[in-house]
């Protein structure tokens, strides 16, 4: 659906028409190229891999969960955190390291585990995500892509009286955006999922959000590169960035293992690995690598497996319906750059989708993958210009970057094109860090 302004931004952007150079090609690159080319700019496209959505798009857990957009550091997160690590299948891993950044973002969180903090960080969530999930609605309607998705909702299962109580602070949050909701007993789960009447023993109830989708976004990520071509976007694969280079305010050019490359704007799209070259430059955002992990299931039994997404709320593990398979991702992995794949962290994820819906898929051939999510120590994502006057950033979305990829690209659109977004983006600026 076009905007009332459209016409006259188009006629102005004729005459402000940019060449912008976007760094990576996961879901937040691709989407921020797109909404760039629809807003009349020059754009290309530089990632190291042979194709878009090869890194931490590629197997997510498949969850459009605007209701669900929460920061992860909150109050009683530091006493959690000790009992995760103990249990057997536990959401969080630690493997220390002797790496200053990490233990400095680890202290970061740490500061924002409070309930005034907490609350805060997830209203400045909760916008941008509902924004992203009607701006992808918008894009559907508009361009017919498809990804195997569904727009059935979201249930987060507790297993115990006590987590449904404590629902209360996210309930006040939803009420005041107006997000939908329903509180549910056991009967209600199971109308919402009928695979999980055969274990109605091992939960007590949930809360639904029937608001949110499911998709497959690396599916979703490749179709939607495929639209950026037809609107003009280059795309550059197989290309290593080695350097971003600034002179006083402004990066001048782009150094890569194919040759320089120059633009008018620079948009910071390189999730995890943002953080690295931002330092290089003597700009430091505060964006560390926590890793996730996933399994994808071919499903056996469609009666038996999920409708749409299954939240685990015990073990924080997300099990989707993403057409014939299901996509089962969770665990927090705090280890740097480390891609290793760790099997214990697959026996959680089995555990949880075998426990909730046995019978739904084989596990015995299930694919196994992690992923680094780029994490904000606060929760919002960066998303504006940067302190040069052309570098832009687009990452720190952490498990959130498929739910709102759309709208924080469409965000940053708008203000490289010098226009209001539509949704209040201040809090969402990396200039926040600078006035804490």
């Amino acid at each position: 659906m076009e905007r009332p302004d459209a016409a006259a931004s188009r006629s102005a952007l004729r005459e402000h028409r940019m060449k912008v150079l976007v760094l990576g090609g996961g879901v937040i690159g691709i989407t921020t190229a797109y909404f760039l080319a629809e807003a009349g700019h020059e754009v290309t496209v530089i990632d190291r891999q042979q194709g878009p959505a090869l890194e931490t798009s590629f197997a997510n857990a498949g969850e459009v969960s605007p209701g669900y957009a929460s920061p992860w550091a909150g109050p009683g997160i530091p006493v959690k955190a000790v009992k995760w690590l103990l249990m057997k299948y536990g959401p969080l891993v630690v493997r220390p390291a002797f790496d200053p950044h990490m233990w400095t973002w680890l202290i970061k969180m740490l500061r924002n585990c409070t309930a005034e903090r907490y609350a805060l960080n997830k209203s400045r969530m909760v916008p941008v995500a509902e924004y992203s999930r009607d701006t992808l609605k918008a894009l559907r309607a508009a361009t017919g892509i498809t990804y195997d998705e569904r727009s059935k909702g979201t249930l987060q299962l507790f297993r115990k009286q006590k987590q449904l109580d404590g629902t209360g602070g996210d309930v006040e949050v939803l009420k005041k955006y107006g997000v939908p909701y329903e509180i549910l007993d056991r009967d209600g789960c199971i109308a919402a999922e009928p695979g999980l009447a055969g274990v109605r023993e091992k939960f007590v109830g949930g809360l639904r959000l029937p608001g949110d989708e499911t998709g497959d976004c690396k599916m979703f990520t490749e179709k939607l590169a495929e639209l950026c071509v037809a609107r003009g976007v280059s795309f550059e694969y197989g290309t290593t960035i080695r350097r971003v280079v600034r002179n006083r305010n402004r990066v001048v050019q782009v150094g890569t293992d194919k040759g320089w490359r120059t633009a008018d704007a620079y948009v910071m799209a390189l999730g995890s690995y943002s953080a690295p070259f931002m330092r290089k430059m003597k700009r430091p955002i505060p964006v560390y690598p926590v890793k996730g992990y996933s399994i994808t299931v071919p499903i056996t039994d469609a009666e038996a497996a999920p409708v749409s997404t299954v939240m685990d709320e015990t073990y924080k593990v997300a099990i989707t319906r993403l057409g014939d398979r299901i996509r089962v991702g969770g665990t927090a992995e705090i280890s740097g750059f480390d891609l290793r794949l760790h099997e214990s962290r697959r026996r959680t994820l089995e555990h949880s989708v075998g426990d909730l819906f046995p019978g739904g898929g084989d596990l015995k051939v299930a694919s196994f993958w992690c992923g680094l999510r780029p994490m904000t120590p606060d929760g919002p994502p960066l998303v504006g210009r940067s302190e040069l006057s052309n570098l832009y950033l687009n990452t720190g979305h952490g498990t959130l970057g498929w739910t709102m990829a759309c709208g924080s690209a469409r965000v940053l659109s708008d203000i490289i094109s010098n226009r209001v977004p539509e949704i209040n983006a201040l809090d969402l600026s990396p200039d926040r860090y600078l006035k804490a």
